[in-house]
Order: C-alpha cells, then sequence, then structure tokens
C-alpha cells in the first residue's frame, strides 16, 4: 500500500518506519531539510531501541524515503497520516494549528480518493475541522479517521509491530476497510482491532493515558502515607497488584510521570471537561499530585543538609524522563536540579543517552561527566532520577569511596534499604521510613 507519513517526530518517525517494515511503499514528509538529510543518512534525532536498524534497512530497501514535497507525497498515497506536533496552549488545550495547516496542504495536494488519518493526539471534533478544511480546498473524494498511537518510549517499535490493540475511528466502511487491511500484518496473533466512531477514537487516547497519570498519581499519595504511618509502599504494591482487577503496570512509587504525552494530555481532557461543563476534579488532582510528588523529593534532600545547599555537590545519575529514550520533556530530573541550582548547589549528571538534549535544558549549568562513576567524585550526595539498567547493580564499595559523604537519595526505589544502611550509606527513597542513615 502507498503510504505517506507527514510529521517525522516521534510519533510520525515509528509509525512511517514500521509500516515500511511490512512491506508499505511509505513517503515520510517534514520541512526540515536538515533532518530529512540526516534520516536519509540513517542518522535519528532520537532514542528509541531498535528504530535506528529498521530505518537503515527500509531506507535501503527504497520502501521508505523522506521528501519535504507534501503534494506530490499525498498525491502518491491512498493513505496519508497527520503525525505533527499538538504543543500544549497557556490555557491547557492541545494547539491544533499545524493539524490545520497540514490539513489544508492535503486538500491542495490529492487527486484521488485518499484516507486521511489523524495519528496526532487531538481533542475531540478535530476531525471534523481536518474534514472541513481539506473540503474548502478540494472535491475529491476523501474520508478522515482517527487511528489514535499507544506507543511508549523506550518500547515504542515493539508497541506498534506488536500492539495490544488497534484503535480505529471511523464513520466510513469505505476507509475502514482501507484501514484494516493496512494493519492486518500487526495483529496476526489475535489482538484486535477495535472500531468505533471517530468521536469515541479521539476521546479514548486521552481517557487512557489519564487513567493511567491518575493511577501513577495514586500509587505517589498512597506512598506518601507509607510513609508517615509507617509502612513499605513495595509491600503495598506488590499486595495490591496481586488483585487482577488492579494490575501491576503504572504502580510504581517515584518522582511521578513526565514525558511529551501524560502531562499534556491530561491536561487537554481537563480542558475539554472545562469547556463541557463537566466536573474534572480526579484529573486536577492526578496533575496536582504529580507536580507535588517533585517539590517533597527536593524538601526531603534539602532537609537532609539543613536547608543549605551551596556549595554543595550532588551527583545525578539519570536525566532523561524515562530510561530507553533520551526525552527529557516534562522530565523530574528539571526541576529538582533547577531547585537545587537555584539554591547554589553544583550538580555532576550522567546520563547513557539524553546528554544532547539535556543541553538545551541546562546549557552550562552542570557538568556533564562522562560516566557514572566519574559523576560521584567528590560528590555529597547522590540522587538516582532514572531507572535505567546500569544502574540497577552498582558497585556500593566503589560508590562510597568517590563519594564525599554516602548519602543518596532514590528517587525511583531501585536499591536494597538493609544492605545500603549496612555499608554505611545514608539512605532516603519513597514511600518507605528506613531513611535512617548516619
Amino acid at each position: 500500500m502507498k503510504v505517506c507519513v507527514i510529521g517525522v517526530g516521534y510519533v510520525g518517525l515509528v509509525v512511517g518506519t514500521c509500516l515500511a517494515e511490512m512491506g508499505n511503499d511509505v513517503i515520510c514528509v517534514d520541512n526540515n531539510e536538515e533532518k530529512l538529510t540526516q534520516l536519509r543518512k540513517g542518522i535519528i534525532p532520537i532514542y528509541e531501541p531498535g528504530l535506528e536498524e529498521l530505518i537503515k534497512v527500509n531506507v535501503a530497501e527504497e520502501r521508505l524515503t523522506f521528501s519535504s514535497d507534501i503534494k506530490s507525497a499525498v498525491a502518491k498515497s491512498l493513505v496519508c497520516f497527520i503525525a505533527v506536533g499538538t504543543p500544549q496552549g497557556e490555557d491547557g488545550s492541545a494547539d491544533l494549528k499545524y493539524v490545520e495547516q497540514v490539513a489544508k496542504s492535503i486538500g491542495q495536494s490529492i487527486e484521488k480518493y485518499t484516507v486521511i488519518v489523524d495519528k496526532s493526539t487531538v481533542p475531540v471534533g478535530t476531525a471534523d475541522k481536518v474534514t472541513q478544511i481539506i473540503k474548502s480546498q478540494t472535491d475529491v473524494e476523501f474520508d478522515v479517521v482517527s487511528n489514535p498511537e499507544f506507543l511508549k518510549q523506550g518500547a515504542a517499535v515493539d508497541d506498534f509491530l506488536k500492539p495490544d490493540r488497534v484503535i480505529i475511528g471511523s464513520n466510513s466502511q469505505k476507509a475502514s476497510e482501507i484501514m484494516k487491511e493496512l494493519y492486518a500484518p500487526f495483529v496476526r496473533t489475535g489482538n484486535p482491532v477495535i472500531m468505533m466512531d471517530v468521536k469515541s477514537a479521539e476521546m479514548t487516547k486521552y481517557a487512557a493515558n489519564s487513567f493511567l497519570a491518575v493511577k501513577i498519581s495514586y500509587a505517589n499519595q498512597i506512598a506518601n502515607i507509607c510513609e508517615r504511618v509507617g509502612a513499605d509502599i513495595d509491600m503495598v504494591r506488590i499486595g495490591m497488584c496481586a488483585d487482577k482487577r488492579i494490575g501491576s503496570q503504572f504502580f510504581f512509587a517515584g518522582l511521578g510521570f513526565g514525558g511529551s504525552c501524560f502531562p499534556k494530555d491530561i491536561k487537554a481532557l481537563t480542558k475539554t471537561a472545562i469547556d463541557n461543563n463537566c466536573d474534572y476534579s480526579l484529573l486536577k488532582a492526578a496533575d496536582d499530585i504529580n507536580k507535588a510528588q517533585r517539590q517533597i523529593f527536593i524538601d526531603k534532600i534539602l532537609k537532609k543538609f539543613n536547608n543549605d545547599v551551596k556549595d554543595k555537590t550532588f551527583a545525578v545519575w539519570g536525566l532523561a524522563f524515562k530510561p530507553q529514550t533520551n526525552d527529557l520533556r516534562e522530565a523530574p530530573s528539571i526541576t529538582i536540579i533547577n531547585a537545587l541550582l537555584d539554591k547554589g548547589a553544583k550538580i555532576q549528571a550522567f546520563d547513557p543517552k539524553a546528554f544532547d538534549l539535556a543541553k538545551f535544558y541546562f546549557e552550562d549549568k552542570i557538568t556533564y561527566s562522562k560516566s557514572a562513576y566519574s559523576a560521584l567524585s567528590g560528590a555529597d550526595a547522590m540522587l538516582l532520577l532514572t531507572e535505567w539498567n546500569e544502574f540497577r547493580h552498582p558497585d556500593f564499595d566503589r560508590m562510597k569511596n568517590l563519594m564525599k559523604k554516602p548519602i543518596i537519595f532514590d528517587g525511583r526505589n531501585q536499591y536494597n534499604a538493609k544492605r545500603l544502611i549496612e555499608k554505611g550509606f545514608d539512605y532516603t527513597c519513597v514511600g518507605k521510613t528506613y531513611n535512617i542513615g548516619k
């Protein structure tokens, strides 16, 4: 099938590459010529496991091409995905200016029946807007469908190739059949293609992400209560998650959610609720708890140092908002590091993949260490902010020898507190009360 994907950001690049991997002829379109040149060489702007290899293979096989010519790409394609950004507006709403610009360009470019797919995360009613914009530009037959993405950063390629489900919102039988044919290779093991109306599909994306955000915030609120009453959040989590109705995913206490999806989507759904005179108290609470969780962690650090961290050196392990990505959007590290910098602290940080993007956020305000251990040199404390695998079983004796003071603030509950305390560490984590170090 001939497909074009407009927008080669995180979503568009994964979508286009994975569709090409299944034998489709895919043109990825963007207006950034520098990015397109790099992609043609197999150099990608994001870190996503497995993606670079797939791009190189499919470019070599000429199934995947990159172009800035939207008119030609749309004219050649049966299915056209809109995968441009929908940044958050000042009021929390999704800014649709890029979606609308692309819709106008599509209307000026289509020459035959085309299925237009809203892949960007967009509020309910966007497909109607896209339809009206395209209709204002052409008399050619087309249909607009909603096909929300559910890609987890760090596992996006696997998520697309082996989806739990595919959601297709369509009010056209013709478009529905084309979309089911396009996705057939991805659901051969029996996972469902779920057909629904367009507005329900648009709503499903926001509802799913906001539910997961609420679940994370609930875990963190329970963790904070556990600390006060002397309970252990990890034991509570195990006891709760054994209940199949609750499940084990997205119920880990820590520093809260970040990234490009959850913070933005929960605000956008809140704005939709406000605009339609609906209660949004649960959504607001989840967002508020998430912000507060970072401050609680900062307060623990400040309390340990009697609210004086001026000229103290903190080793930071992990800058990305989660492991297996280089993305720092809404990352807890930004809030925590900036709070310490504002109080005169020094930061020596290490992240396996996120340094290039980190320099956009922190510039030369922090030291970018060559390794996790070099970040510890002379540190008054270590902060674990991202749970990269290589941080899970470090050499604690080596760490203790490198640090000025053996103090660890574990924002991800990765380490065995009893073992660390026995080794002489002052250990503080989330949702537990044995932060009883020296």
